[in-house]
């Protein structure tokens, strides 16, 4: 047998529910806190959905002028391109230079590879959750519409993907051929960044058309 004291604690003092009232405020900031990151997080897709709809139409009102037009006075860049995936129904205009502004907005051509259709390997990057959520999706096979503001409409098919390091990617710009690579990055549930970047490899498999109204 275990012998064992027990010893009755004396009644609490007068004033003495501070920890109850404290645990309620904890209670309270984590419930705001939460409301508040599930409002941020509304805000990112919010933010990312209604950006796509005015570049759409800067797009459209690119190829259809030639000239290159903002969606938005203040934006330091331009809608380059527009990417398609016709079998996941996914499309969204890419703009030009993978700054951080760029892509919290929409894809990003990344400066320093070449425009779709052209010779080497263009690299269109946007975040995993949202613009580029679909590239899990993907399979061998699949076709990759890329239009440019010229007009000028490029077809490539998915021949594989890969995991790399951000530092390590293994991407030459100036491949022979014409190649697309789409990147995000990885894991796709993953609720901070990482160094991996999850590719999306294409190889183009029509030359460049431009689409007749």
């Amino acid at each position: 047998m275990i012998a064992l004291k027990l010893e009755r604690l004396p009644p609490a003092a007068a004033g003495a529910s501070l920890p109850a009232k404290l645990r309620m405020l904890v209670v309270g900031g984590l419930f705001c806190a939460g409301l508040v990151l599930a409002g941020q997080g509304l805000w990112i897709h919010a933010k990312a959905f209604l950006a796509q709809i005015l570049l759409d139409r800067a797009f459209d009102q690119s190829v259809a002028s030639g000239a290159i037009v903002k969606p938005w006075s203040w934006l330091d860049t331009y809608p380059a391109a527009r990417i398609e995936v016709p079998r996941l129904g996914r499309s969204a205009v890419a703009l030009e230079g993978a700054s951080g502004q760029a892509l919290a907005f929409g894809p990003a051509h990344v400066a320093g590879t070449p425009a779709a259709g052209e010779e080497g390997t263009a690299v269109y990057a946007a975040h995993r959750d949202t613009h580029f959520a679909f590239l899990g999706e993907m399979r061998l096979g699949d076709e990759i519409k890329v239009t440019n503001r010229d007009g000028i409409a490029v077809r490539y098919r998915v021949t594989g993907h890969d995991i790399r390091r951000w530092d390590g990617s293994g991407i030459d710009p100036a491949a022979p051929g014409r190649h697309l690579v789409l990147a995000t990055c990885w894991p796709f549930n993953a609720v901070t960044s990482g160094p991996l970047r999850y590719l999306v490899y294409a190889e183009m498999v029509q030359e460049g058309m431009r689409k007749i109204d």
